[in-house]
């Protein structure tokens, strides 16, 4: 049993062989043809298409109604008026039939083909011998009677047959046999021919007269339907381009078209979302300036978990506190003090996002600034004190330029230190800010605040750490005693960079405040 049904399945291989290879064929071919079309295909002509195949075959449809309606019509009439001239010559050849007149039937069958229409004319007796006839005749003489003699006695035969004329033509014909009736009994038969070339030459007529009225209906409507289409798309086309523009930055795109259907209504709402767009770009560019971009965009990524607490990280703190600053702003009045503070703090700013910088707060006449806090920076110790001395030179630069304009000089003294620390949002649910907070950022601090006018202190921790003291010019300075530490803390002091690094920084230090002085 189960080699017979092993047996019985093999013939079914190869058709399924057959079957896959179709199939892969097909796949193919569908591929290559999809590959050939084009990749955009404007609405406009999808519409003018689907439009234009609609009205064609609408067109196409009616066309061939009208055709067979106007050939049945054709038909019906030449039937009915062979029909009643065999009728009339079979009720006029009665009597000379049964007289056996075959002179006058002669004479009738010749009269009758006087008329342009009729071109031939038999009178045969009942049993189908010709009595008299004239004009063109079929040579199916006999098969027509007796399918006259079956069909009935009263009823009209109607034949259709052609005539070779010469090797490549013939010529159609249409034959009505009627019977000639006596009390019920057959006398004879009646036979009338008509060329069929008029009814083909009519049907040919309103075939051409359809189909160009189809033709040139089909065409208008192409136009129309183009035009249509392309009204139809127009907006679609604007809110493509409006979707562009947007896309590419340019929030203040609006479409101006107004419309009362549901485009108009897609108009409306697309024009309402960029509205709502730019109002999100716009709480996103004043929402940075308080906070720094990186922390912005993390927030505005994922409001809704948007929680008190943070999470460990190595970075780096730099602390940057103008020297005195009570003192100045005795002599100054409030503006005076604002204005002076935003000019320093402008600097800094720019000479922080030199060295992937984030200024996490200004505290008064303090700025604190991280380093691979917001964003992975293995370097955070290296650029933490280049930034610090870029300050320092910045502040130098400015100095000069105030001393030259009759006003004091103001000095930085600068803190750095790194470690661990906790990152993230501190304060209340109702209101926080993102900053750092631990022991390194308290010990930066305390540098800095340890730290002579102008002097940048960082902690030892920091100099011996890998590639720093390479890079670094620093000499050891005084050790500091903290309360909260049993041993003091050993500090070094800044004294440059290395000769590479000080080449790029005074390009810096120009481009800054060159660009400061143009804005």
């Amino acid at each position: 049993m189960f080699n017979d049904k092993s047996d019985d399945l093999q013939p079914e291989l190869p058709f399924r062989a057959l079957l896959r290879k179709g199939k892969l064929k097909f796949k193919r071919t569908i591929i290559r043809f999809q590959s050939m079309l084009p990749k955009h295909v404007p609405i406009a002509l999808k519409l003018s298409f689907v439009i234009s195949l609609l009205i064609s075959l609408g067109m196409a449809l009616l066309g061939s109604v009208v055709i067979t309606n106007q050939e049945k019509l054709l038909r019906n009439q030449i039937n009915a008026h062979g029909n009643t001239i065999a009728s009339q010559l079979a009720q006029s050849a009665k009597e000379q039939i049964l007289a056996g007149d075959k002179l006058s039937l002669s004479v009738m069958t010749k009269n009758m083909i006087n008329d342009e229409n009729i071109l031939g004319t038999v009178v045969y007796d009942d049993k189908g011998n010709v009595l008299a006839s004239a004009g063109i005749v079929p040579e199916e003489s006999k098969t027509i009677l007796a399918t006259v003699e079956n069909s009935g006695k009263s009823k009209t035969n109607i034949h259709e047959w052609e005539l070779a004329k010469t090797k490549n033509k013939t010529e159609k014909f249409v034959s009505f046999l009627h019977p000639v009736n006596f009390l019920d009994v057959t006398a004879g038969y009646v036979l009338i021919t008509f060329s069929r070339g008029a009814l083909d030459l009519a049907i040919i007529d309103s075939v051409r007269a359809v189909t160009a009225a189809t033709i040139m209906m089909i065409l208008i409507a192409m136009v129309i339907s183009f035009v249509m289409a392309r009204k139809i798309s127009e907006p679609i086309n604007h809110l493509m381009d409006a979707s562009k523009a947007i896309d590419e930055g340019h929030l203040h795109y609006r479409i101006k078209e107004r419309r009362n259907d549901e485009i108009g209504n897609l108009i409306d709402n697309f024009n309402s979302m960029a509205d709502g767009l730019l109002k999100k770009n716009q709480v996103e560019d004043a929402f940075s300036r308080f906070v720094s971009s990186n922390v912005a965009k993390q927030i505005l990524s994922d409001l809704d978990n948007v929680e008190i607490g943070g999470e460990h990280v190595e970075g780096t703190v730099l602390f940057a506190d103008i020297v005195g600053y009570t003192d100045i702003s005795e002599h100054m009045t409030p503006r005076a003090t604002a204005e002076l503070l935003n000019e320093f703090f402008s600097y800094i700013g720019e000479a922080s996002k030199l060295y992937n910088g984030t200024i996490d707060k200004f505290m008064g006449d303090c700025a604190m600034i991280v380093f691979g806090i917001t964003e992975d920076d293995k370097d955070h110790r290296f650029h933490a004190i280049a930034c610090a001395k870029l300050i320092q030179q910045l502040v130098e630069q400015l100095n000069i330029e105030r001393t030259s304009k009759g006003l004091f000089p103001v000095q930085f003294r600068l803190g750095i230190n790194s470690g661990e620390m906790l990152a993230g949002n501190m304060g209340c649910k109702d209101r926080m800010e993102f900053t750092v907070v631990g022991d390194a950022v308290n010990l930066a601090s305390r540098l800095c605040t340890f730290a002579s006018p102008g002097e940048i202190v960082i902690n030892k921790d920091v100099y011996d750490h890998n590639d720093i003291c390479n890079r670094v010019i620093a000499e050891e300075h005084v050790p500091i005693q903290l309360r909260s530490r049993k041993h003091p803390v050993l500090t070094y002091l800044i004294k440059g960079l290395s000769a590479d690094y000080q080449t790029v920084m005074k390009k810096q230090t120009q481009l800054i405040i060159s660009n400061q002085a143009a804005a």
